[in-house]
C-alpha cells in the first residue's frame, strides 16, 4: 500500500494567484473600527485581564513583552497556560481552537500523551541532555532515513534556522562554488545571508534591519513560478563562481503563501542538474505534515540536502536538522568519524539533539505512522477550506482561502503577495507602504478571530491536526462567520 498525503488534490496554482492579484487591487476590507473596539473593550480588556497585566509588567524586561514573534498579538499577547488536542487555554481561563500549533510541528494536536508519557520516563532517568550520545540520536535519524530515500544521513541540530544555515555551509563545502538562490519572499530562518528577500518577493535587503549590506554578497533570489528567471541567474553565476545551492520550500514561499505550480519542482530540479548547483529543499513545515516522505515525497523530487524542523522534535525545543546523501553530509561529520580527507563545516549546538527532542521527536513520527494523522489533518484542511470559501462568497467579499492539505491560507489583505520591481525604482515606496498598512489590518482580523475563540499564525495561516474532528467545524465556521458579517471596506 502506497504512501497516503496530506494533499488530497493539488490545487490550480494560476488561479489561485488570479485570486490574489484580484485582492490587492481591491481596497482593504477588514474589521470594521467599531466592532474592533468592543473586541478590545469587552473580550480583551474584560475577560483577558490577567494576560494584559502580566504582558504589561512583561515588557518592563522583555523587549515587546514576548520572546517569540509569533507570540505578539493585537491588542496584547496572550498568556498561554494550556495545551491539549486542538485547543489552547489562557491565563484567564478563556479555550481557544488552535490553528496556530506553534507554528506548524504539532500534526498530532497539542501534548499528545503517547508521546508525554515518554518524556516523563526519560526526564526520570536520563535527564533532558547529558552532552553525550543517547539512542534516540540514532533511532530519530533512522526514522527520518527510512521515510525520505533522499536521506542516508541525518545531523540533528536545535533549530530550523541553524539546519539552514549548515545546509549553505555544506553546500558551498561540496560544490566549491559561492552562490545561494533562493526563493524570492520565503522565510529560511534569521541568519544574516538568509534574511535576503523575505517576505515580498524582489524586497532584496530591505527587509533585513540590523544585516549590513554586504553579507548579502552571494545571496540571490529568484522569483517563485518563474523558471526563466532562475536559468537566468544560474548561467550568470557561472562567470562568477558558480551556484553553491538552489533553496526552496517546496509548495511555495512562506508555507505556500505564494503556492506553487505542480510541476514547478521539478523544473528547478532539472536546472539545478544542469548548472550542477545542490537543491535544498526546507521541509521545516512540509516534512511530515505534508507525508512522511515529506513533500519531495509527494511531487517526486530528489533534493540533495533536506531542511527539517517544527515536527522533527514533535513540538519540543531542538527542532532542527540536516538530512541528504553520504557524499555531501560526510562534511557535517564529527571527529575523526568518516574517514577520508575532507572539509568540515562549522557547525556546533551543544543543546542539538538532547534526549529529550530526539526521543519526543522519534515517538511523535511513530505515533504520526500508526495514527495515519498526516491524511486526517490534511482531510480537516480540505473542510475548513471549502467551508471558509463559502462564507466569503456568502459575505461577497474578496478574501481568499486555499490549502495545501492541512497547511490553510485565509488571505484578507494579501500582505505577502506583493512584488517589488527593481527595474521601477518608483514603484518601491508605494509597495512598501501598502504592505505596512495591510499588515496592520492583518493583525486587526486575528485579533478579531482570537476574540472569537480562534488563534491563527497572524491572522492569516491556519494549521490543522489530527486531533480535530468534523463534529468541531459548524463551531468554527459560526465563529468565523461572525467576524466576516462585520468586515467592511475600510475609509
Amino acid at each position: 500500500m502506497g504512501e497516503t498525503f496530506a494533499i488530497s488534490k493539488y490545487h490550480d496554482a494560476d488561479q489561485i494567484i488570479k485570486q490574489l492579484d484580484n485582492l490587492i487591487k481591491q481596497p482593504i476590507h477588514t474589521i470594521r473600527p467599531d466592532k474592533l473596539q468592543d473586541y478590545v473593550e469587552n473580550y480583551f480588556n474584560k475577560k483577558c485581564a490577567k494576560s494584559k497585566a502580566m504582558i504589561e509588567e512583561a515588557q518592563k524586561v522583555i523587549p515587546g513583552g514576548v520572546q517569540h514573534n509569533l507570540a505578539f498579538n493585537y491588542p496584547f499577547p496572550l498568556v498561554i497556560t494550556k495545551a491539549e488536542g486542538p485547543y489552547l487555554y489562557d491565563l484567564d481561563g478563556n479555550r481557544y481552537y488552535d490553528f496556530l500549533q506553534a507554528g506548524g510541528p504539532t500534526v498530532l494536536g497539542s501534548n499528545p500523551v503517547s508521546v508525554r508519557s515518554k518524556v516523563i520516563e526519560l526526564l526520570n532517568e536520563c535527564g533532558p541532555s547529558t552532552g553525550l550520545f543517547h539512542e534516540y540520536e540514532y533511532k530519530l535519524a533512522k526514522k527520518i532515513a527510512d521515510h525520505f530515500k533522499t536521506v542516508e544521513m541525518f545531523r540533528m541540530l536545535g533549530s530550523g534556522t541553524e539546519a539552514c544555515m549548515a545546509a549553505i555551509r555544506v553546500a558551498r563545502l561540496a560544490t566549491k562554488k559561492k552562490y545561494i538562490l533562493k526563493m524570492g519572499g520565503a522565510y529560511h530562518g534569521w541568519s544574516d545571508q538568509l534574511a535576503y528577500g523575505i517576505r515580498v518577493p524582489g524586497s532584496k535587503w530591505t527587509q533585513a534591519g540590523g544585516v549590513p549590506r554586504n553579507c548579502f554578497r552571494y545571496t540571490q533570489e529568484f522569483f517563485p513560478n518563474d523558471l526563466d528567471d532562475l536559468e537566468r541567474k544560474l548561467r550568470r553565476n557561472q562567470l562568477r563562481g558558480g551556484t553553491a545551492a538552489v533553496m526552496m520550500e517546496p509548495v511555495g514561499p512562506e508555507s505556500g503563501t505564494r503556492p506553487l505550480r505542480y510541476d514547478f519542482n521539478k523544473g528547478v530540479e532539472a536546472l539545478c542538474r544542469k548548472y550542477g548547483a545542490l537543491l535544498i529543499f526546507d521541509e521545516v513545515v512540509t516534512a511530515f505534515r505534508i507525508g512522511m516522505s515529506g513533500a519531495q515525497g509527494y511531487f517526486g523530487v530528489s533534493p540533495d540536502l533536506t531542511v527539517f524542523g517544527k515536527a522533527v522534535a514533535g513540538g519540543y525545543p531542538g527542532a532542527g536538522g540536516l538530512g541528504g546523501k553520504k557524499e555531501y553530509m560526510k562534511h557535517l561529520s564529527a571527529g575523526i568519524a568518516g574517514g577520508g580527507k575532507h572539509k568540515k563545516a562549522l557547525v556546533g549546538g551543544t543543546m542539538a539533539a538532547t534526549p529529550l527532542s530526539c526521543l519526543a521527536g522519534y515517538y511523535t513520527l511513530c505515533e504520526i505512522e500508526r495514527t495515519n494523522a498526516i491524511p486526517k489533518a490534511g482531510q480537516f484542511g480540505d473542510k475548513l477550506t471549502a467551508g471558509l470559501q463559502k462564507l466569503i462568497e456568502k459575505y461577497h467579499l474578496p478574501f481568499v482561502a486555499f490549502n495545501q492539505g492541512s497547511i490553510c491560507h485565509l488571505e484578507t489583505v494579501g500582505t505577502m503577495h506583493f512584488v517589488i520591481n527593481w527595474r521601477k525604482p518608483w514603484q518601491i515606496p508605494a509597495v512598501i507602504k501598502a504592505t505596512s498598512e495591510r499588515k496592520k489590518e492583518m493583525e486587526h482580523m486575528g485579533a478579531a478571530y482570537m476574540a472569537e475563540g480562534i488563534i491563527t499564525l497572524a491572522g492569516s495561516r491556519l494549521y490543522t491536526s489530527a486531533a480535530y474532528e468534523d463534529e468541531m467545524l459548524p463551531d468554527i465556521l459560526a465563529r468565523f462567520e461572525n467576524v466576516f458579517q462585520n468586515v467592511a471596506v475600510k475609509v
